[in-house]
């Protein structure tokens, strides 16, 4: 056994990537002591994604003060790689929801400190931008960020201001001609992996807005402000991407970011996979582990696992499973590339108490896999 791929998401609330990651290790090297094993944690845009992305292929954290959510001056983060050329930004890191504590509301919050992040990225040399959409308290549609990166929003009176989730519906004339002329010769990719539309029923505020504070009486408002933002930016900058598939991210931002930026949204694994040269990795690997807490119907569509499946068929190298629940109807997953699915779950447990052995039984559910891999290539 000369090399192990290690690329698991997390198990929402139950452990980390980075923790399974260095578990899944314990277990093979316990059998495989010679061989080479590398760990990429998967982040999902939100909170730890910086951290994901430099544990996975190096770098440091760039310190920048900014605007919070409420337009006050906080110190933020980014990621500048390893390669000095791709900055990681968390637009978490300063329009998240723990930064607002107690005080949701997504009519006054900004998106503004995203676009200043950016901006100092690229003063600091970088042409790739990779921005993580996770935690917003936001619904200003990305124009928060806009503006700071030079898009000008005029109201009915001709004066220019910086629309928030609450003030979209003012917004009279959108220009776009100062934007930073460097933003051209970056290449902008967002991490998005749902599909929702900028507005409507499953859209940004009907669907994520109450998580950020909003009543059924803010979700309307909320919902035409962004409606009517879709409208004037179809007049002013000839572009209709409401309905593209992830527009509603984060209040939103993905729409923001695809209009403002010409940036292409993408999910989150593939981004993740091309950023680390995952396909490079795969040759000579004799395995690669993957999992995440549940694999089901849903998977399918291409989360984490699957994701990685697509790769590792292609390459020819056996893909392992190792989640924590598995539902029905997942037998594609073995048609796109997994070649085998195993679950931690080794007695009967409601959630509460699965989680506290969930550790322990991820070790031994990995350690069981080797001693199998173990027996049969002695044969």
């Amino acid at each position: 056994m000369k090399k192990i791929l290690l690329i698991p998401d997390s198990f929402k609330g139950t452990m980390s990537s980075a923790e399974i990651c260095s578990i899944m290790e314990r277990a093979i090297l316990k059998f495989y002591p010679e061989a080479t094993i590398i760990k990429i944690p998967v982040a999902d845009g939100g909170e730890g994604s910086v951290d994901a992305f430099l544990t996975a292929v190096g770098g440091k954290k760039q310190i920048v003060t900014v605007k919070n959510p409420f337009f006050k001056d906080m110190a933020s983060f980014y990621g500048m790689l390893s390669d000095g050329k791709t900055a990681v930004i968390e637009m978490a890191a300063c329009a998240g929801l723990p930064l607002v504590e107690n005080n949701l509301n997504p009519e006054k919050t900004t998106t503004y400190g995203v676009g200043e992040l950016m901006l100092d990225a690229i003063k600091n040399g970088c042409t790739k931008i990779i921005i993580g959409l996770g935690g917003s308290a936001t619904n200003d549609g990305g124009c928060g960020a806009a503006t700071a990166l030079g898009v000008q929003f005029f109201d009915k009176a001709g004066k220019e201001f910086v629309p928030t989730g609450g003030t979209l519906s003012e917004i009279n004339k959108i220009d776009s001609s100062k934007l930073h002329k460097t933003l051209a010769s970056v290449e902008i990719v967002t991490m998005c992996d749902i599909d929702n539309p900028l507005y409507g029923k499953t859209g940004a505020a009907h669907i994520f807005g109450p998580q950020k504070g909003a009543d059924e009486a803010m979700v309307k408002r909320l919902d035409s402000g962004l409606r009517h933002l879709a409208e004037i930016v179809q007049r002013d900058l000839r572009i209709d991407a409401a309905h593209i598939h992830g527009a509603g991210a984060a209040g939103g931002m993905g729409y923001g970011m695809n209009v403002f930026t010409h940036s292409k949204l993408q999910m989150g694994i593939e981004t993740i996979l091309d950023t680390v040269q995952f396909d490079s990795l795969l040759d000579g690997a004799d395995y690669v582990f993957s999992g995440e807490g549940k694999i089901d119907a849903q998977s399918l569509r291409g989360k984490v696992v699957i994701g990685i499946a697509r790769r590792t068929k292609k390459a020819n190298v056996p893909l392992i499973a190792v989640v924590g629940d598995i539902g029905d109807n997942i037998e594609n997953a073995y048609d796109i590339g997994v070649s085998a699915v195993f679950s931690i779950n080794r007695v009967a447990a409601n959630y509460e108490a699965a989680k506290l052995r969930a550790k322990n039984d991820m070790q031994l559910t990995v350690e069981n896999i080797m001693r199998f891999i173990k027996l049969h290539r002695a044969h």
